[in-house]
């Protein structure tokens, strides 16, 4: 039967509530299939404000491969703000898309993507609104299977009360092969028991429903381990290994109001081996695949005709690793000349830059500020995280940028990382002083800013920081205000130097989330029911409720965070596989603790972490259905 919008319940509401545009749709290059005519549909969420969802590169994707498949649809939803979500629970109207105005409860698959952990609650936000049970356990064969997917879902125990399942890896091949199971198990009438044991079985899916948990007397896992026989004892993640073959998104969304990125972007690879310790993203997406030259210019033309931006984003980890950089740089470059078409790299790493490669991303266009993210303020504390960047170089490459005609450099750091002492943050400020003065040498000027942003540091799973202890908000806190007061001291430099930073309290809910358990489930549903929502913005975020609700639930905050794990305890999320071998990790982890830095192993002899003596196992599929080559070189995976 269709199912009907719900747009004319929905729009008497939106006069009253803020950024209406955001809930209309029809941006260009959506879309929107006729309901009937498809049989399995999928909305796919990204639990954030639109204006941050809809340039996430991941949605957008999935949308367009699911979309160009006969018989299936995708459209889309976010977290709708608290002013529309009291008006909709008082005037009935459910959680919608924003493709056909459709309740989200009438889909076979509510797809979540989470980039942070910090958005659990508006998925259970958007649960509630749509009608769906919170608890999966409560579902039936009327409701959804509600699937998480994202970095996050490397570690989906905090949410295996509310999730059917979640995806590890790429999502590209998998969600066609998901979408073909659930194609089958619709026409066959089997139970949704056997549906998501069918996903279980197809690979790269975990089902918390079919795995138990047992603890120790002191509360640490004793073990995770099947309940029935047919699935497996360890979820792998899926990797897709030739990019060229997956060339989305083709026509990508062009937004009807204002967001954090206004660009068209295009992935140029993926995955990082340059082993920061701490980065979780460059270690869950390893093996590095690069995106050909003809690949890439292929895919900007595509996305700059279909959607008449000025700007191009070259994404990945760290893009000036690309191995064709420069030439990528300079094709693009020269074919957009006098068109106003700008280039940009998001992420750029100090030893990967130089003053050629930024000229050519800003021949066509205008200069923006360069960022570059050195992490942690002392050599020494540089080599801990393998971020082998000397204060030298960095002074080095700000030069070369200012005496090109910057004026403005932004400086990343962490606070927090392991070992670190109030000496290696209080390094930060002397940093930014040098490369102000450094500036002002080579420019004759005092017109030249650097502005110094501090994030703190989370341990992430499946990193070799995942047994280091967190550090306490009060200690961040106090770290802080110490640089803060060390930048003003220097009258001659304070006012060029701008600082930005986060302080404690967010990062420690963001630890007890990465790193927890099934327990942690009922901390996030009391938050929720006390009122949070958007918890990844600070004008929502409570720290005083979640401290509260974990209280309520009997959930020992520090034991979560601040503890240091042992090298025998089992993780909370050692069932599922990122391809990383667990004893390279630890050994990793001790050479982190003795200071010892890595190489990166593209351009070196292999580490074996395990990734890539894991893919050579792996058969891909292309989109046509062309079956690709297995891995065959383990060494560089650049070769394969």
């Amino acid at each position: 039967m269709p199912v009907e919008s719900v747009f004319p319940r929905l729009e008497p509401l939106l006069p009253s509530v803020s950024k209406p545009i955001q809930y209309v749709g029809g941006e260009l290059n959506s879309t929107v299939k006729d309901w009937d005519a498809c049989d399995v549909r999928w909305a796919l969420m990204y639990p954030d404000a639109y204006e941050v969802g809809l340039p996430n590169q991941g949605v957008m994707i999935l949308y367009e491969v699911l979309n160009e498949q006969p018989r299936t649809l995708a459209e889309r939803t976010y977290a709708v703000w608290p002013d529309l979500a009291a008006k909709m629970r008082e005037a009935g109207v459910p959680q919608f898309t924003v493709d056909g105005h459709r309740p989200v409860a009438a889909f076979d698959v509510l797809g979540v993507s989470f980039s942070t952990e910090l958005g659990y609650t508006n998925m259970l936000e958007a649960l509630d609104l749509a009608g769906i049970p919170l608890h999966a356990r409560d579902r039936d064969a009327s409701h959804p299977i509600v699937l998480a997917g994202g970095h996050a879902a490397f570690n989906p125990e905090p949410i295996a009360d509310f999730i059917d399942a979640a995806v590890l890896g790429d999502g590209e091949q998998a969600v066609l092969e998901m979408t073909a199971v659930i194609r089958r198990a619709k026409a066959e009438g089997v139970s949704r028991e056997e549906t998501l044991l069918r996903l279980a079985r197809a690979g790269g899916v975990y089902v918390p429903r079919f795995y138990d948990v047992s603890y120790l007397p002191d509360g640490r896992i004793a073990r995770v381990a099947p309940n029935r026989p047919d699935v497996p004892f360890r979820v792998h993640k899926r990797t897709v290994m030739d990019l060229d073959e997956w060339p989305y998104p083709k026509q990508p969304l062009v937004p009807l109001a204002e967001t954090v990125h206004e660009r068209m972007s295009v992935e140029i690879f993926r995955g990082c081996t340059r082993g920061c310790r701490f980065c979780q993203a460059g270690m869950i997406t390893r093996p590095v695949r690069e995106r050909s030259l003809t690949g890439i210019g292929e895919m900007v033309k595509a996305g700059l005709d279909a959607t008449g931006y000025e700007e191009v984003g070259l994404l990945s980890l760290s893009s000036a690793d690309h191995s064709e950089i420069a030439d990528v740089a300079k094709g693009l470059a020269d074919r957009y000349e006098g068109t106003q078409t700008s280039l940009s790299l998001p992420s750029t790493r100090v030893d990967a830059f130089n003053i050629d490669l930024a000229q050519e991303l800003s021949r066509n266009g205008r200069r923006s500020g360069l960022t570059f993210a050195p992490e942690g303020g002392s050599e020494r504390l540089r080599k801990v995280i393998n971020k082998m960047v000397s204060k030298q170089d960095l002074v080095d490459t700000v030069t070369a940028a200012y005496s090109a005609g910057w004026r403005q450099v932004k400086l990343y750091f962490m606070v927090g990382l392991p070992t670190e002492t109030d000496e290696d943050v209080l390094e930060i400020a002397e940093m930014a002083r040098d490369v102000i003065r450094a500036g002002r040498s080579v420019t004759g000027t005092r017109d030249v800013r650097c502005t110094v942003s501090i994030g703190g540091f989370v341990p992430k799973p499946h990193t070799p920081f995942q047994w280091a202890g967190q550090l306490d908000h009060e200690t961040t806190d106090r770290r802080l205000k110490l640089l803060r007061q060390a930048i003003s001291a220097d009258k001659s430099t304070a006012k060029a130097i701008g600082y930005r930073y986060h302080d404690g309290k967010p990062g420690i809910v963001e630890g007890l989330l990465s790193r927890g358990d099934r327990r942690i489930g009922a901390v996030i549903e009391q938050v929720w029911r006390d009122g949070g929502r958007f918890d990844g913005w600070s004008e929502h975020f409570s720290y005083d409720r979640w401290m509260a609700a974990a209280a309520t639930a009997g959930v020992d905050v520090p034991w979560y965070t601040t503890r240091e794990r042992e090298e025998s305890e089992v993780l909370p999320w050692d069932h599922l596989d990122s391809g990383l071998d667990k004893e390279w990790l630890w050994s990793d982890w001790q050479d982190a603790l003795d200071e010892r830095d890595l190489d990166d192993c593209r351009w070196t002899p292999c580490f074996d972490c395990g990734v890539c003596p894991q893919m050579g196992t792996d058969i891909q599929i292309g989109p046509t259905g062309k079956t690709l080559l297995p891995l065959t070189v383990v060494q560089n995976p650049l070769t394969v």
